[in-house]
């Protein structure tokens, strides 16, 4: 089975940048089995079908306008993907509903999508995240992890020695 762990977002902005600090964190503390690719996606768009082909699961974690207070932390599965993502949010060049669907088109849609978002703060010019944010990296941390562990990857805690190097 092969597995794609996709952080999205642009780190100039602010929060906006969340899903790529999440998978770099994730990539910092945890190992995997080799069927497990982890992406930094920043704001690749269509960039991304190729990174996509001969997945049969892929889990994104971005900024998503959910509508709801910051920091709102929500997991979006399969075709409801689409209809939540409509409204652009950030600067991404193509949004993900067009890459799923330009994946769809090309019929590369992996059987299994998804998506963990949080709603931002701030989409401002910066390279620091708000505090609501980054204050929530953890729990997205380990919402990622709960998904990979049902989807029975086996992710591995690194020792602190190795951490340190």
């Amino acid at each position: 089975m092969a597995i794609a762990l996709v952080g999205i977002g642009n780190i100039l902005l602010k929060d906006e940048g969340v899903g790529v600090h999440v998978i770099n964190a994730i990539r910092e503390k945890y190992t995997f089995s080799p069927e497990v690719e982890i992406i930094d996606g920043g704001t690749l768009g269509l960039d991304l079908l190729p990174l996509f082909e001969g997945k049969d699961k892929i889990l994104i974690v971005d900024a998503v306008n959910f509508g709801k207070e910051p920091g709102h932390i929500g997991v979006i599965e399969d075709d409801d993907i689409p209809s939540v993502l409509h409204a652009k949010l950030s600067v991404h060049h193509i949004g993900l509903s067009d890459v799923l669907f330009a994946a769809k088109l090309m019929d590369i849609k992996p059987a299994k999508i998804c998506l963990i978002g949080i709603q931002p703060q701030s989409l401002d010019v910066g390279l620091e995240m708000t505090e609501c944010i980054s204050g929530k990296i953890e729990n997205l941390v380990d919402l990622t992890i709960k998904t990979l562990k049902e989807w029975n990857i086996k992710c591995v805690l690194q020792s602190p020695q190795r951490l340190s190097a």
